[in-house]
């Protein structure tokens, strides 16, 4: 048998991707995952705002097109572990009533075809997996959980607390965001050994101390460190996939590396690329039997992208807020109704302090006209920064596709803002209650890029699983309808996105589906064990 011949692919690294070869690693199975990027520099500039969100130092050098025309250089990062290098580490369940239908004031959010108690043990793994800190209980429209969260909350410094007490005393139920990190406090302090301690320099940043639970970390390092069986090709692109004549197999996956297009096979192969780079990929691998794409028989790879109606928004509290760690408050009162609209809005959480670098960057025109003289330092020392996210609902004209040139065009029309203005306007409200000034600042440089377009933090969607395959393109076990070995296992899966961040729901799954592959190759899995199957 060739050497280039697995007995399972994976391409990317990131959560999915990840997580499925961390579980499959110990099958003893010949696995080779292959990554576009290498590993992310560890270097003072991590943790340097300028670095990170003007100069965009580690985002990837492309350019794509928006629905118009215009070129647009998208929020990616390739490299071991994927955009989770630099994700806030925010790891929610989604709700329970998050995979029936749900109404919305723009549509409807539509059913999973498995529901959530299929995924919920698949969640309590996953917590254990990426150092899950959190507290059950508080949050008042958590799902059903079968155990405790595996690591304590990462407790609130003072002026948050504050905060939290001022939300409080309005009535709502503020809890602390789940995080992974690994983290070991005592009396609120990291302990000597702590891996992790906290710091100004997390959302978007990459972790210098690679004590953020991020893909790498916790499942591509440990494996490789462990399993022999398991191979990890960097700076390798994936750029086809190719089928036998029938068109039902998959079998060669053609890579660049070096300028050189090298092929590899394997009896079952994985995609886990990113929602969007991973329909950019089977639109690529289109063939005779396959004209649209691979696996697209249903014109549906690309479609219904999703990302979450998104904002960060900055407030400036009266009194200097020398929070180190920022990001340990959310509140979901307003996740499906709020008093005056019977309809979803969303989450608020907050997220790491802005820097002055990222202030100074964006322009301020409506703030310099009541602050001409505060210094951007002491604006960045003031400021209290939120995360909002609204349900972005599915539209199959909301899509990813390659033009004849191959240019990729992101067609992006926004909807459902409605709930996502009035989210903004509760937040307004609640921190000018709080002490702060109710004119909240739309932060446009997160990722280094502008979220409308640009961001594409939280992609999902365009690769549908059901049980249908005119309207979807994955089955219910994310093996692809019209082939008999390809799965997808990123955020492509996703047919509607909730309001909470989505990679815990992606790392959830991917050990989900994990399972199926390794019952397919006659494999029983224990939880994390694996053994041969002796029938």
């Amino acid at each position: 048998m060739s050497t280039n011949h697995y007995d399972l692919i994976v391409i990317g690294t990131g959560p999915g991707g990840a997580a499925l070869a961390h579980r499959l690693a110990a099958t003893g199975k010949r696995i080779l995952m292959i990554e576009r990027g290498d590993y992310l520099p560890r270097s003072r500039e991590n943790w340097d705002a300028k670095a990170v969100f003007v100069d965009g130092l580690y985002q990837a050098n492309e350019t794509w097109y928006d629905k118009s025309g215009t070129p647009f250089h998208p929020g990616l990062h390739y490299f071991v572990g994927g955009n989770s290098k630099v994700y806030g580490a925010a790891l929610f369940r989604l709700r329970e009533r998050d995979f029936d239908a749900v109404e919305h004031g723009d549509g409807i959010s539509p059913a999973w075809p498995l529901k959530y108690d299929t995924f919920e043990p698949y969640y309590a793994q996953a917590e254990h997996l990426f150092h899950v800190h959190g507290l059950r209980g508080e949050d008042p429209t958590e799902p059903f959980s079968s155990e405790p969260y595996p690591y304590p909350l990462v407790a609130h410094e003072l002026p948050i607390q504050k905060l939290h007490d001022s939300f409080k005393g309005a009535g709502l139920h503020p809890f602390h965001i789940p995080l992974g990190v690994l983290l070991d406090e005592k009396d609120g302090m990291a302990t000597p050994t702590s891996i992790w301690f906290r710091n100004d320099a997390f959302d978007g940043f990459p972790c210098l101390l690679n004590g953020k639970a991020d893909a790498q970390v916790m499942c591509i390092d440990p494996m490789l460190d462990a399993y022999r069986n398991v191979t990890l090709l960097t700076n390798a692109c994936a750029t086809r996939l190719h089928t036998d004549p029938s068109g039902r197999t998959v079998n060669g996956v053609e890579v660049s590396c070096d300028g050189e297009q090298i092929h590899y096979s394997a009896d079952i192969v994985v995609v886990s690329c990113g929602a969007l780079s991973s329909a950019l990929l089977l639109l690529r691998s289109a063939n005779d039997t396959h004209p649209n794409g691979l696996a697209n028989g249903s014109d549906q790879v690309g479609r219904n992208y999703l990302r979450h109606n998104q904002s960060v928004l900055m407030a400036l509290a009266r009194e200097p807020n020398d929070t180190v760690f920022q990001k340990t408050l959310a509140l979901s009162d307003f996740y499906f109704k709020a008093n005056d609209w019977d309809y979803p809005l969303g989450l608020i959480q907050m997220m790491g302090k802005s820097h002055a670098e990222q202030i100074r960057a964006e322009a301020l025109p409506d703030w310099l006209s009541w602050v001409p003289d505060m210094p951007f330092e002491v604006m960045a020392r003031h400021s209290l920064d939120f995360w909002l996210m609204s349900e972005d609902l599915p539209r199959p004209e909301n899509r990813i596709r390659l033009d004849p040139d191959g240019r990729v065009i992101l067609e992006l029309t926004e909807n459902n803002m409605e709930a996502h203005h009035r989210l903004r306007h509760k937040l307004e409200k609640l921190v000018s209650e709080a002490g702060a000034h109710p004119h909240l600042l739309e932060r446009k440089l997160y990722l280094g890029k502008d979220i409308p377009i640009g961001g594409t933090a939280h992609q999902a969607g365009t690769a549908r699983f059901g049980t249908d395959p005119a309207n979807s393109v994955l089955d219910l076990d994310c093996k692809a309808h019209e082939l008999d070995n390809l799965y997808v296992v990123d955020g492509s899966f996703f047919p509607s996105i909730g309001a909470v961040n989505p990679t815990l729901t992606i790392i959830a799954n991917a050990l989900r589906v994990a399972d199926k592959i390794a019952h397919r190759m006659g494999i029983v899995q224990t939880g994390m064990h694996a053994a041969e199957n002796p029938s």
